[in-house]
C-alpha cells in the first residue's frame, strides 16, 4: 500500500455477522496520481465517498468523473473501476458491508445499481462519521461489541446519505397521511406502546398536540370507538394472551395497566362474560 497510496490506514471487522448487516472493513486512503483499482468484482459492498480531488468510477459500461462530494457504490458481482486523476489524485474513504438488508438500506435513500453515484456537501460530518467507524476496530478483547458499534454508526451513515439525497428518495411517491390519519395513528401508537401505564386520555390528548374533544371526535368516527373503549379493548386483549401463560391474575392487573386486580376482575367480566380464572381455566380444558 505504502508505494501506491502517500497515506493508507485502515480497520478491520474480526467478528462479522452475516446476516442482516455488518462493516466488514473501514478506511481512508489519498492514492498516488493515475493509481486504479480493476477491472474486478466484489462479493461484498464497498462504498468510497471523495474528501479531495478528482477520479473516474467506472461500473459496468458506465463511467463518470467523481470530485470532492461524490460518493460511489461498488455492488456486489458488478464489474467496476476506479481510478485516480493523474494531477489532481482524490482522498477517500471507504466502508465494506455485507448482508441481506443492505441493498434494500441503499435503495430507501436512492443509491441503486443504475444509480450508485450520489453528491454530498456535509463532507466534515461525514467523514467523522466514516472516522467513528474506522475507530471502532480497536482490536481489543470484545470484538462482537466491536461489530456491533461499527453497525450502528453505518446506520447513520447511511442515514446522512438519505438525507443528502432526498430528492431521490422512493418514499416522495408515497402518499402521505392527511392531517386525521396522522392525529389517529399517533393516538393508536400512544395506547398501544403505554397501555399499561396509567394512561390519562387528557394528557395524552395535549402532549399529541390536540384538544380532547377534537381527538375523541375523529378517532371514533374512524375506529369506531373512543380512545377510552379502544384503551380498554388493547388491555383486555393483552390479559387474555397473558391469560394462557403462568402469571398470577395480580401480575397481569399490573401489566396491562389496573393497580386494583379486583377492578382488573370485574372489567374483564363485562369485557368477556367470564372472570380471568375462568377464561384461563376455559383455555386450559377447552370448557
Amino acid at each position: 500500500m505504502a508505494l501506491e497510496h502517500y497515506h493508507f490506514t485502515a480497520g478491520f471487522n474480526l467478528a462479522p455477522d452475516d446476516h442482516d448487516l455488518s462493516v466488514l472493513f473501514s478506511g481512508e486512503g489519498k492514492p498516488v496520481p493515475g493509481h486504479k483499482m480493476g477491472p474486478s468484482v466484489h462479493d461484498y459492498y464497498l462504498i468510497h465517498t471523495v474528501i479531495d480531488g478528482e477520479g473516474v468510477f467506472q461500473s459496468g459500461s458506465n463511467s463518470q468523473g467523481c470530485s470532492k462530494g461524490d460518493t460511489f457504490v461498488i455492488f456486489p458481482g458488478a464489474l467496476f473501476s476506479y481510478q485516480a486523476d493523474m494531477d489532481r489524485p482524490w482522498t477517500y474513504v471507504w466502508v465494506a458491508l455485507q448482508g441481506e438488508a443492505v441493498e434494500q438500506l441503499l435503495h430507501e435513500v436512492g443509491i441503486t445499481r443504475d444509480k450508485p453515484i450520489i453528491h454530498l456537501d456535509n463532507l466534515i460530518e461525514i467523514h467523522k462519521v466514516y472516522e467513528h467507524i474506522r475507530l471502532s476496530f480497536q482490536q481489543s478483547a470484545y470484538p462482537r461489541l466491536e461489530s456491533l458499534e461499527a453497525s450502528g454508526w453505518l446506520r447513520l451513515l447511511v442515514h446522512k446519505f438519505g438525507v443528502a439525497n432526498i430528492s431521490s428518495l422512493p418514499s416522495q411517491s408515497i402518499e402521505l397521511p392527511d392531517v386525521i390519519d396522522r392525529q389517529i395513528d399517533q393516538a393508536i401508537r400512544w395506547i398501544s406502546l403505554q397501555f399499561h401505564q396509567q394512561i390519562s386520555i387528557d394528557h395524552m390528548a395535549s402532549s399529541l398536540g390536540y384538544h380532547r374533544a377534537h381527538l375523541s371526535k375523529v378517532f371514533k368516527q374512524k375506529i369506531g370507538m373512543s380512545p377510552k373503549q379502544y384503551l380498554l379493548k388493547v388491555r383486555m386483549d393483552k390479559a387474555k394472551k397473558l391469560l394462557g401463560g403462568t402469571l398470577t391474575i395480580d401480575q397481569i392487573s399490573s401489566s396491562v395497566g389496573f393497580n386494583d386486580a379486583l377492578y382488573f376482575s370485574k372489567q374483564f367480566r363485562k369485557w368477556s362474560g367470564m372472570s380471568p380464572s375462568e377464561f384461563r381455566n376455559h383455555l386450559r380444558t377447552g370448557k
